[in-house]
């Protein structure tokens, strides 16, 4: 899946003479944590966010945090004087793959997504990755979680299918991973039932080992790999 398809469109914005108490207002009523700033034409600025706000902030410790004078001093204050200019920025036609990776690495709670003319288009946050592999993975629908290990050779997912579906069992999606145990992986298929019975047996039969997946954590991996 792209980008372009799970990205939210529908955006607020500020410019860089925006004052910092109104944006703060707004990302209290519309409950955001980031906002992209751009000019008349669109073209990304920069993004303010919550954190930029509250490092703006007279602190609660000063005695005059709350006086007039310093009331003034914020009312000055304008986006572009606490803005992050130096962005890191996506494509429409990224994946949600390369996405993760740049959230994975870099901690992001957002990014902006913007055209080869840097014109904004959307963005995409940690919630819209997990709205759209929620999707992919048809784990909104009603089922249950296998956790299967199997060798890592070709033809062992296509073994494990044909036994599923002989049971007429629909899955909503199939995830692969990597297993502590060289030459061996973590097979994970969601299926739409809650009477695994039957398959549990059939797969054992076959040769697999089954493991509850509340088993199975990322501690466990080999951590050279």
């Amino acid at each position: 899946m792209f980008v372009s398809q799970s990205m939210t469109k529908k955006l607020i914005t500020a410019t860089g003479e925006t004052d910092i108490l109104e944006v703060g207002k707004i990302m209290k009523d519309n409950k955001v944590r980031h906002i992209p700033v751009v000019d008349d034409a669109n073209i990304l600025l920069g993004m303010v966010t919550d954190r930029d706000i509250r490092s703006a902030m007279p602190s609660v410790a000063s005695e005059d945090f709350d006086s007039k004078e310093e009331r003034d001093k914020l009312s000055e204050l304008k986006v572009k004087d606490i803005m992050t200019t130096d962005l890191v920025t996506v494509s429409p036609l990224y994946t949600l793959q390369d996405v993760l990776l740049l959230f994975q690495r870099h901690h992001f709670g957002a990014l902006p997504v913007v055209d080869d003319k840097r014109v904004l288009k959307g963005i995409i946050s940690i919630r819209d990755l997990l709205r759209a592999f929620i999707s992919v993975m048809g784990i909104g629908e009603p089922g249950a979680l296998l956790c299967i290990v199997a060798e890592h050779k070709v033809g062992q997912m296509k073994k494990i299918v044909d036994i599923i579906t002989a049971e007429n069992i629909s899955m909503g999606s199939i995830l692969v991973a990597r297993h502590w145990e060289e030459g061996k992986r973590a097979i994970f298929p969601y299926l739409l039932t809650h009477n695994l019975v039957r398959v549990k047996k059939k797969l054992q039969e076959s040769g697999y080992e089954l493991l509850d997946p509340m088993n199975w954590h990322l501690e466990q991996l080999p951590k050279n790999e």
